[in-house]
C-alpha cells in the first residue's frame, strides 16, 4: 500500500510539473554559440513570476554550457505569486517607503512596482504584497541580448530601471548591466542583492559543491555551520547532503571596500561545472543560503540615487569546466 501511495504521489507530481511546463509564459531565448539561455519575461497578467519580492526581469529557467545545466526549478511547488518561485541570477531590492506607509497604502519595490502594505507588521520578503501599480515594462530582444525597461511614476518614488541580460561574443560569459535613474523628488536609497539560484546539473546540495572567495572567511548569524557545512579558509564546503527542510545560512565577512572583492566561485566538483561572479561595485553585505537543491551566494550592493541622477552597476558570470573529482570531507 505504501509503495502504491508513493507511486501515486510521483505521478501526480509529474503531472503538476508537466501542467506548469505546458503554460505559455512570455519568454525569450538567447545564445552566442557557447551559452544558451531561456528567460521568462515580465508580464503583470501572464508572467511566470508575479511575486512581490524579486525583480520581474531576468528570470532564467535554462542556462547551458558545454553539456552542463546551471538553472532549473529547485522548489517543489509553483504559483506565480510565491515569493521564491523563481530561478537563475535574480535580484531583489529592499523596499522604499514601507515604514511610512499606513495599512493599505503604497510602498515601492523596484522591479515590481507600487505595493500595498497589508498591516502594521514589519516588512517581510517572504510575504506577498498586493501590487497596486505594476508600472510599465518594455522589452527589446536580439539574438544574444534581452533589454528590459521598467518605469514607475508615483507621488512618493519614481524611477526608470534598465537591465540588460547579454551573452558576450565568443566568450562563455553572461553579463547583467543595470541603470537606475531617479525620476522623482525623493532620494532612492536601497540595497540590491542577487540571490543566484543556481542548480548545477540538477545535483542535490551536498559534498563536492564548493563556494570560494579571494579572502579568508568568517561568519555570523550562522545556521548549519559545523553540522551541514563548514568554512575552510577561503571556501565553504558541504559536509553531507541536505535533505527534507534542512538549510544552511550565514552572513559572511572578510571582504573589503574594493570592487575586486566581489569575486565568487561556485563549483560542482562531482560534475566538473563551475562559474565565477564578479562586479564593478563593492560588496555592502555578503550572505550564503542553501537548501537541498540549491546553494546560493547572495552578494549585496548599496544604492543611493539623488533626484535626476543615475546609478549603474554590472555583474558578470563566467562559466568554465574542471576535472570532476571527489573532494575529501574534513571539518
Amino acid at each position: 500500500m505504501k509503495k502504491i501511495s508513493y507511486l501515486v504521489l510521483v505521478v501526480l507530481s509529474g503531472l503538476t510539473i508537466s501542467a506548469v511546463s505546458a503554460i505559455a509564459f512570455p519568454e525569450a531565448e538567447i545564445g552566442n554559440g557557447i551559452l544558451h539561455v531561456r528567460l521568462y519575461l515580465p508580464d503583470s497578467e501572464k508572467g511566470y513570476y508575479r511575486g512581490s519580492r524579486f525583480d520581474w526581469s531576468g528570470v532564467m529557467p535554462v542556462l547551458e554550457y558545454k553539456g552542463h545545466s546551471y538553472c532549473g526549478q529547485w522548489f517543489e511547488k509553483y504559483a506565480p505569486t510565491t515569493h521564491d518561485a523563481i530561478m537563475g541570477p535574480v535580484e531583489s531590492f529592499s523596499p522604499l517607503g514601507y515604514e511610512g506607509a499606513g495599512t493599505g497604502r503604497g510602498f515601492v519595490q523596484i522591479g515590481v512596482g507600487l505595493l500595498a502594505r497589508a498591516d502594521g507588521s514589519p516588512y517581510s520578503p517572504f510575504k506577498y504584497y498586493k501590487v497596486l501599480n505594476p508600472g510599465a515594462w518594455k522589452v527589446e530582444r536580439s539574438p544574444d541580448k534581452v533589454e528590459f525597461l521598467h518605469q514607475l511614476n508615483d507621488a512618493a518614488y519614481s524611477y526608470a530601471y534598465k537591465k540588460a541580460v547579454q551573452l558576450l561574443k565568443g566568450k562563455p560569459e553572461l553579463v547583467l548591466t543595470h541603470s537606475l535613474k531617479n525620476t522623482g523628488k525623493r532620494v532612492l536609497e536601497t540595497d540590491v542583492y542577487d540571490h543566484n539560484f543556481f542548480l548545477i546539473d540538477h545535483q542535490p546540495t551536498g559534498p563536492g559543491l564548493v563556494l570560494r572567495f579571494p579572502y579568508r572567511l568568517t561568519s555570523e548569524e550562522a545556521r548549519g555551520l559545523g553540522q551541514l557545512a563548514a568554512i575552510q579558509g577561503d571556501s565553504i564546503v558541504l559536509l553531507r547532503q541536505l535533505v527534507g527542510e534542512e538549510s544552511v545560512y550565514a552572513v559572511l565577512h572578510g571582504y573589503g571596500d574594493q570592487s575586486s572583492d566581489y569575486d565568487i566561485r561556485l563549483e560542482n566538483h562531482n560534475t566538473g561545472a563551475g562559474l565565477r561572479i564578479t562586479s564593478d561595485r563593492p560588496l555592502s553585505k555578503l550572505v550564503y543560503w542553501g537548501s537541498p537543491k540549491t546553494l546560493c551566494p547572495e552578494p549585496y550592493i548599496h544604492v543611493t540615487v539623488q533626484p535626476g541622477e543615475t546609478f549603474t552597476w554590472r555583474i558578470a558570470y563566467e562559466f568554465y569546466t574542471l576535472q570532476p573529482h571527489k573532494l575529501p570531507i574534513t571539518n
